[in-house]
């Protein structure tokens, strides 16, 4: 297939292009290198630097390349940030992905496969999370990605675009040659292994009074290389269909921080802090459906190896990309 992959250049992005190149696809990534990293790119894979407000430069790399397929990783995706500068995430999120879609229905370009969040359920009101449950978001992040899948169903039913959207719970680790590189960085592993590379003092630990076994937030880590596998098999999708992407198991801030100090040896300081506004206390995706309807396996699913390919990737880039 020929594929545009938005944002390929990011963290997932980046890895999902790697998987495309390997499986024999066509790839073209558009990224506006905002947040992404040119070097992150798969030999194989063709770079056309530009950004989604730019709609009629979309559907001309739509219809130059021939692209079939779209899978849209581009976005802002900090939750507290979006809590502060909602406009940010509402005008990137969603008004530039309405500019993709509306290229995609000038270039013909059928069928698009969505980076969505677990954002989306907001604070659970059962756990696992399957994707019939309610969706109220409780932070704009998490609005924006649920606004673009209603936008998405609107389409599909409308103009018969396929929308693949895929809920991801915590993306992490790394594989030999890609890994995780933010400015700022906000996720925990990162920032965890960062303590350990001695480039930070502590990580922080925001709120300790929540209502899990620690008091810490609990998520869902899936790596980042079985997020990627889930693009490929979506691309045997037709219609609407919505997919979470965790694995089903739930781990604590202080169960990360401990699994990490065992993986790399070292001391690892931890700093209570309050809480962060926008985060539910438990995240566990409950990802039966795409198992039964795709074969999806998650196949690195201890903290131990989700971890220790992270610590080997920052080992070998201590200053990322860069």
């Amino acid at each position: 297939m020929k594929i545009l992959v938005t944002g390929g250049a990011g963290y997932i992005g980046s890895v999902t292009v790697a998987e495309l190149i390997e499986r024999g696809q066509e790839v073209v990534v558009l990224d506006s290198l905002e947040e992404g990293h040119r070097e992150a790119i798969t030999r194989g894979a063709r770079l056309v630097v530009g950004a989604l407000a730019d709609g009629a430069n979309t559907e001309k790399v739509l219809r130059e390349y021939g692209i079939e397929v779209v899978v849209h990783f581009a976005a802002y995706s900090l939750v507290g940030e979006s809590m502060e500068n909602p406009a940010k995430y509402f005008i990137n999120n969603v008004v530039n992905g309405l500019k993709l879609l509306e290229a995609m229905r000038g270039a013909g370009t059928g069928k698009i496969i969505f980076s969505s969040s677990a954002a989306t359920y907001g604070s659970p009101t059962r756990v696992p999370i399957t994707e019939d449950h309610p969706t109220v978001p409780i932070n704009p992040y998490g609005e924006s990605k649920l606004f673009f899948e209603k936008i998405l169903h609107r389409y599909h039913a409308a103009y018969g675009i396929d929308c693949i959207s895929l809920r991801y719970f915590n993306a992490s680790g790394a594989t030999h040659e890609l890994g995780e590189d933010h400015d700022p960085e906000t996720h925990l592993i990162p920032l965890v292994l960062r303590v350990a590379l001695g480039q930070s003092p502590s990580v922080k630990i925001f709120g300790t009074d929540y209502e899990t076994k620690d008091g810490t937030c609990v998520r869902d880590y899936v790596h980042v290389s079985d997020l990627a596998a889930a693009h490929v098999l979506a691309l045997s999708c037709h219609g609407e269909h919505a997919y979470n992407l965790g694995d089903g198991h739930g781990f604590s801030v202080r169960q990360v921080i401990d699994a990490a100090r065992k993986v790399t040896r070292k001391e690892i300081k931890a700093e209570e802090a309050p809480r962060r506004a926008g985060d539910p206390a438990v995240l566990i995706a409950g990802a039966e459906k795409i198992r039964r309807e795709l074969g999806w396996e998650p196949k690195r699913i201890t903290l131990e190896e989700i971890i220790g390919s992270a610590w080997e990737w920052m080992e070998k880039h201590p200053k990322g990309y860069k």
